[in-house]
């Protein structure tokens, strides 16, 4: 859901000019030209390196960037961080932001801010293994996404549209994904590798 609040146009209809606006629309314009000259710049991989330190304590390394991801007491970690489906959710609202941000600013649409609220339902009985037909995963989604803009109603449908269009972490959510798992043991010659959809290889613990 998009809620809109609606502020004050300004004279030329269009919010206030400032530099970091003008800065997002060049920079959208000069990556995508970029990738329109050399389509194979675009296909790039991004990775991740975590390390579990303590418990269900786990340091995740991100380029230059260090955080913590843990599991609260009551799941039995030291809540000394988000949980990896927090980071989840916090990936599609922030993804939202940045897409909305990038096409309000590619299409010249009015938005003065943007604020996005998700939230997910799990049966943690998936993850521990206490009923074999529990999905360990979410079972739903809801994106809230809160807007502040002079803009029409069909501008903001317009921009809507678009951006559930071209919002990355959406689009990985809305559909499935090829997953490649390997697990690899110091001291051995060879990687265990298996599809991701071989099933519950625990489900007797359940019940």
């Amino acid at each position: 859901m998009t809620t809109v609040t609606k502020t004050a146009a300004a004279t030329d209809g269009h919010a206030p000019a400032n530099h970091n606006v003008s800065k997002i629309a060049q920079s959208f314009d000069r990556v995508a030209d970029g990738f329109r000259k050399d389509p194979t710049s675009a296909k790039q991989t991004f990775t991740v390196y975590s390390e579990q330190t303590e418990g269900l304590r786990s340091e995740i390394e991100v380029r230059d960037f260090l955080f913590t991801v843990d599991e609260p007491s009551s799941l039995g970690g030291s809540d000394s961080g988000p949980n990896p489906i927090e980071l989840v959710l916090s990936a599609i609202a922030s993804c939202q932001e940045i897409t909305y941000r990038l096409y309000a600013e590619k299409l010249g649409i009015s938005l003065s801010r943007v604020s996005t609220r998700v939230s997910g339902k799990i049966d943690l009985c998936g993850l521990f293994a206490v009923d074999a037909g529990a999905r360990p995963g979410l079972e739903g989604l809801e994106i809230d996404v809160e807007l502040e803009s002079d803009a029409s109603d069909a501008e903001i449908e317009r921009l809507k549209r678009t951006v559930d269009a071209h919002c990355p972490v959406l689009d990985i959510l809305r559909n499935a994904t090829p997953v490649s798992a390997r697990t690899n043991v110091l001291g051995r010659d060879h990687a265990l590798a298996g599809a991701v959809d071989d099933g519950p290889l625990f489900a007797g613990l359940a019940g």
